[in-house]
């Protein structure tokens, strides 16, 4: 400890498990254990489940050392859209370690693709807060929000229907050269939107679904599924391009 932590006359905190220290912080930092929000989530998301049984065998549900991911949906929900079947649903995250602050944000899940692509579409709603003293009280305005999810689900369904057809019919450009600048334009990288071109051109396409279709299959590639969350939430805010 003495030859790789900073010099300070700071107190700090240390976690542990039996022998190993999990984590470090200073005495500003409040932890908000996996088990206090798994716990919240038994109580009042009791009509929520994970959604199918991803490609790669994903169940939406993850814990390790460093944090806590669940991604969960509203069966109740279910509508479709020129033949592709949606539900509204949440992902909940936390870190008893400082990895991340706990969160949660709402969207539309597409059921038809096993590898759990969402769009983020009407009404979306995102909370975090930090581990300081008041993060406790995180928990209460959670469960507000999932509360408010299942109240508003016909009224979001109306808006969300509205947005999707839509994206489905219109084109992000007339020729690869426009497409390519629009993506670029709008946070994705070069080469991964030349990619999602390739895919959405097999198709003979380049409608904005299409092309938010083509950026979260290639999203499912990706190992972490914290990381899958950050692309599929750059690919998904395309669909604003339709509203």
């Amino acid at each position: 400890m003495k030859e790789t932590l900073p010099r300070s006359n700071k107190p700090l905190q240390f976690y542990h498990r039996d022998q190993v220290i999990r984590s470090i912080h200073g005495t500003g930092y409040t932890r908000l254990h996996d088990s206090d929000v798994v716990a919240m989530l038994q109580e009042f998301a009791v009509d929520f489940q994970p959604p199918q049984v991803g490609m790669n065998g994903a169940t939406g549900l993850y814990a390790g050392e460093q944090d806590l991911f669940c991604f969960l949906i509203d069966p109740q929900g279910w509508t479709e859209i020129e033949g592709e079947a949606f539900a509204p649903g949440f992902f909940i995250w936390n870190s008893e370690v400082g990895k991340r602050s706990i969160g949660i944000e709402t969207f539309w899940f597409q059921a038809v693709c096993q590898n759990h692509i969402v769009w983020d579409a009407t009404e979306v709603v995102e909370f975090t807060r930090k581990h300081t003293s008041s993060v406790h009280s995180a928990l209460t305005e959670m469960k507000r929000i999932i509360e408010a999810l299942v109240a508003k689900r016909d009224e979001r369904r109306a808006g969300f229907i509205e947005v999707i057809g839509r994206a489905m019919r219109t084109k992000l450009g007339d020729d690869a050269d426009e497409v390519l600048k629009t993506l670029t334009k709008n946070g994705i990288g070069r080469s991964v939107a030349k990619q999602a071109m390739a895919i959405a051109e097999q198709q003979g396409r380049f409608t904005i679904f299409a092309l938010v279709d083509a950026l979260t299959r290639m999203s499912g590639e990706i190992v972490n599924a914290g990381d899958r969350t950050d692309a599929d939430e750059r690919a998904g805010a395309l669909l604003a391009l339709a509203q």
